[in-house]
This record gives structure tokens, C-alpha cells and sequence, in this order.
């Protein structure tokens, strides 16, 4: 039996090598930094979400020191047996206070906080509307909730209002009519839109605004997940919902720690009864040994300074190089067309684009090839993300080699 998986196992190995889809742990060798050393190779690392140079901050270094000092190294349960130690009220309470939400709960990443809170949310007979690049784990905890899915095309308003008119409920909360403008009875089930505001793997934003419009008109729920948008839009860097003024208007919000924070783990805010519900269904934080304390306190060192006047520095360092690369890329041709951290060179054969990514890394630069299932097939890319520590130097550099694969 043991030889027959492995043939299985070496035949779709092979499948993959044969479309130029197989993958292969790099191993990184110290911190997250502009500067790292991938295979004993030293590159300059264009590939990371540390947008704001924290992963390897002092500042959170040490409030993880002090954390493991006090509390130990690991959690010990889940949250919900004698997992649930101090520093995780404290993060919370941050969250909620620079969300300007009632509540917040923490997840042990973004993944398990989309998953559960689906799951929590929907199920058999209702229904999730889902943009068509929304991020894997949304994908899956729609399917896992059992729900009926529906997606629309990328940012296609008018296939989502189509889709609204299909699943209902017919008419916008607080009327007392059950039946639609269409004559046919309001359908019994709830209906979920779940978007990414800032897209992951194409840095472009959601028609955040009119997706409100529509789940206001349609009597909708509105999830957001704005883990590439968290600290870096607004005015109090709360992400995109802030800075389109829609905020007070979205039901469920969702982040992580990972991104801009430096951290890792996910969380949702919003009110104390979604909270509430959360932590008494979401089966990804319940069943889940809670994170060490070492993260969560250096999570709230980070969501501190993310709301300081450094902290708005750092984001104006930021937008400063990623412009410097967006203008780069646009005097090569292939800019795209938002401004974000995010920025995608669409190659589109996979092939082509793991020879692209290895020529780069041999020039110095380290940016891994975007391959399907992470894209569609035949939308292979260069991901090029851009953080605040990065110096004007490597950012010519960058552009440089870009230059040099194009020639």
C-alpha cells in the first residue's frame, strides 16, 4: 500500500514539474529584512508583507522578550481550556480601540480567522457571495460552512446585484414586506458578500463603497477582509474601509497580525454579540492551541506603534519607495495600475516565469514566481511587494534587473 501512494504521490509530482508548478521550501536563513540569505544565497527579499519593516523591530523583539519572561513560551491549551493568557485581553482591546469596533477576538492566523467565522456565520441554506480573487482560505471556509456559493467576476458590480437579486432576502432590513419587487417570496436564508479590500495577489482595491450600497439595498451582511489594507489606508491607518469612509457600515471586519503588524495571527472586530458568537462557534479558534504570548504581546507593541506618529512615518516611507517602484515599472511598461505595496509583473506562462524569478534571484533579487493554483492558469506573475525598510538603492537595483530580463 505503502508503494502504491508513493507512485501516486511521483506521478503528480511529475505532472506539476511537466506545467512548471512544482514547488520547493526555501530555506531562509535569519530575519525578515530587506537584505536576506535564501539557500545561502544573499538576495535582496522583494517578496515579503512586512510593509512596515516590523518583523524584526526592536520594539517588538523586546516586548516579546518580556512576554516570554513572565508567561513562558507556549500557551499551553486553547483559549477557551487555560490558553487564554494575559496578553491576549490586552491585543484585543488594542484591535478594538484602533478599529473603532466594539469588540475584537484573535485567531492563530488569517486563515483559521476566515474559516471560523464563516462557519460561524452561514451554513446549509444560506447563501455567500464571494468576489472571484477573494484569498484561498475564504474559498474554504465558505465551502466548509456548507452554504450555497456564488461568485461574481473581479470587482463586477452588476453580476453582484444579479446575484443579490437571486439569493435574497428580497428586500432591504427593517421593511415588513416578504415579498420582492420580482413578486416571488423572500428566501428564508441569510446572504453573506465577502471581499478582500486590498487584493493580495493584484494589489488593486474592491468597489468597496458600492458593495455597500448594494448589501444596504439587499438587506446583505458584509464581510471585509483587510488583511493587505490594515495600517497602511486611513487616516488612523484602520485599512481601505476607513479611508472610503465606510467603516461604521461594515458588519464583520477582518486582519491579521502577519501583514504590516510583523506578526502572525488573525482577528475579527466588530460588535460584542458577533464577538460573542465567535468565540462560542468559530471551531478554528476553539479547537485551536492559542498562540504563544510572545506574539501576542509583540502584536500589541505593534498595533501601538501602528497608531503613533512613527508609525505614520514609517507608512509615508512606505508609499514613498512603492512609488518609486510603480514609476519604475511604468517607464518598463508593465506598472499596474493602483498604487499599493503590491505589485504584480503578469508574465502569464509558468514556465517563463520561474526562469524570470531564478534569473532575478541570480542577479540578487529574491521575487518568487506566482504559479496556479495561487493564480489562474496562464496569469503567472512576479509579485514584487515593496516595505519601508527597503532603501532607494535597492529599489534601483530592482528596477535595474527588471530592465536587464526585458532586454
Amino acid at each position: 500500500m505503502a508503494m502504491e501512494l508513493d507512485a501516486f504521490a511521483a506521478a503528480a509530482l511529475e505532472e506539476l514539474r511537466t506545467a512548471g508548478l512544482f514547488r520547493v521550501l526555501r530555506n531562509v536563513n535569519g530575519p525578515q529584512s530587506p537584505r536576506i540569505t535564501v539557500d545561502g544565497r544573499e538576495a535582496v527579499n522583494f517578496s515579503s508583507n512586512d510593509y512596515l519593516g516590523l518583523a524584526n523591530d526592536p520594539l517588538l523583539r523586546d516586548a516579546a522578550v518580556r512576554a516570554v519572561e513572565r508567561y513562558g513560551v507556549g500557551a499551553g491549551a486553547s483559549r477557551l481550556v487555560c490558553g487564554n493568557l494575559a496578553p491576549y485581553a490586552e491585543l484585543e482591546e488594542r484591535l478594538a480601540a484602533f478599529k473603532g469596533k466594539e469588540a475584537a477576538v484573535v485567531f492563530s492566523s488569517g486563515y483559521a480567522a476566515n474559516v471560523g467565522t464563516i462557519c460561524a456565520l452561514v451554513g446549509k441554506g444560506d447563501t455567500v457571495i464571494l468576489d472571484k480573487l477573494v484569498h484561498a482560505s475564504i474559498v474554504d471556509g465558505a465551502r466548509q460552512s456548507g452554504a450555497t456559493i456564488r461568485v461574481y467576476p473581479h470587482g463586477d458590480l452588476n453580476k453582484l446585484e444579479k446575484l443579490l437579486r437571486q439569493s435574497g432576502p428580497c428586500v432591504p432590513h427593517g421593511r415588513s414586506s416578504t415579498i420582492c419587487r420580482a413578486g416571488r417570496a423572500a428566501h428564508p436564508g441569510r446572504t453573506l458578500i465577502i471581499t478582500e479590500t486590498v487584493f493580495s495577489m493584484d494589489g488593486d482595491h474592491a468597489p468597496l463603497r458600492e458593495i455597500v450600497e448594494l448589501k444596504d439595498r439587499y438587506g446583505a451582511w458584509l464581510m471585509i477582509d483587510e488583511a493587505h489594507a490594515t495600517a497602511l489606508y486611513g487616516p488612523r491607518r484602520r485599512g481601505l474601509a476607513e479611508e472610503l469612509g465606510v467603516e461604521d457600515r461594515i458588519d464583520v471586519t477582518l486582519g491579521t497580525l502577519s501583514k504590516a503588524l510583523g506578526c502572525v495571527g488573525g482577528f475579527v472586530c466588530g460588535s460584542r454579540p458577533l464577538v460573542d458568537l465567535l468565540i462560542n462557534r468559530a471551531r478554528s479558534l476553539i479547537y485551536s492551541t492559542a498562540l504563544p504570548p510572545a506574539i501576542v504581546a509583540a502584536a500589541s507593541a505593534a498595533v501601538d506603534f501602528v497608531m503613533s506618529d512613527a508609525g505614520q512615518m514609517r507608512r509615508e516611507q512606505l508609499w514613498q519607495k512603492a512609488g518609486g517602484v510603480k514609476q519604475g515599472l511604468d517607464k518598463l511598461g508593465c506598472a499596474p495600475g493602483v498604487h499599493g505595496a503590491i505589485m504584480p509583473v503578469i508574465v502569464g506562462d509558468e514556465k517563463r516565469t520561474v526562469t524570470m524569478s531564478q534569473r532575478l534571484f541570480e542577479r540578487g533579487f529574491f521575487v518568487p514566481a506566482i504559479r496556479y493554483p495561487t493564480v489562474a492558469r496562464g496569469a503567472a506573475r512576479l509579485r514584487l511587494t515593496v516595505t519601508a525598510a527597503h532603501t532607494a538603492e535597492q529599489v534601483r537595483g530592482l528596477l535595474d534587473a527588471l530592465a536587464g530580463l526585458a532586454g
